[in-house]
């Protein structure tokens, strides 16, 4: 079990990140603080803040053990990470639009009124969207949350790996979540770095901005 000093010089989170492929295993993040990185993630923008990632934390060594034959490309970062979390989209995240706009009012963070004017529009826009243009807008959302994730994780002094090499058909059913529902967008390794990883050449900003 490892508990994190916190970082918060944001240059060096940004420019020190690096993807990495092989941690400690000694190291195990606690549930208390895996739980904190996930709740600060979880502040990530999102349409009409309906939140629609949902996360798969898997840090057992069972649940590494079914993860492992639909990551073969991967197989380091599943065996030597503190976990592998795998982000979902829910293309039903709707659901939660009365829960999430109740508790802002509530909380005093809306006047009802003004939730009722939302609700009733958001319905109306939800009830006409086509699938495709659900599943890109979750598909946004959900890498908006997946890069603040690993940057509260460089924070909490612990490296990550955005991975996209495995078996994205089988995942969802393989952990008894419902395919259909849940989108797979991306698996994140998590945990102390076993090196210091390689830096990568940027593109200079004159090349991927223009200004009129």
């Amino acid at each position: 079990m490892n508990t994190s000093v916190l970082n918060n010089d944001f240059q060096e989170i940004v420019t020190g990140r690096r993807s990495i492929k092989r941690y400690d295993p000694t190291v195990k993040i606690s549930r208390e603080e895996m739980t904190e990185i996930l709740r600060k993630a979880n502040m990530a923008p999102s349409s009409v803040n309906l939140q629609p990632w949902r996360f798969l934390v898997i840090d057992s060594p069972e649940a590494k053990a079914k993860l492992a034959p639909l990551a073969r490309f991967n197989q380091t970062q599943v065996e030597t990470s503190s976990a592998v979390i795998a982000v979902f989209g829910d293309l039903d995240s709707f659901a939660y639009a009365e829960e999430i706009y109740g508790k802002a009012v509530e909380l005093g963070y809306m006047p009802a009124d003004v939730k009722e004017r939302l609700m009733e529009s958001i319905t109306q826009y939800y009830a006409n969207m086509t699938p495709e243009v659900n599943l890109q807008t979750v598909l946004i959302d959900c890498g908006l949350v997946s890069m603040q994730l690993m940057l509260v994780a460089r924070a909490h002094g612990y490296d990550t790996n955005p991975i996209g090499g495995y078996e994205k058909d089988k995942i969802a059913e393989a952990f008894g979540l419902d395919p259909k529902r849940y989108f797979p967008v991306m698996l994140i390794s998590i945990g102390k770095a076993a090196d210091s990883g390689h830096p990568s050449y940027r593109l200079p900003v004159d090349k991927v901005a223009t200004w009129k």
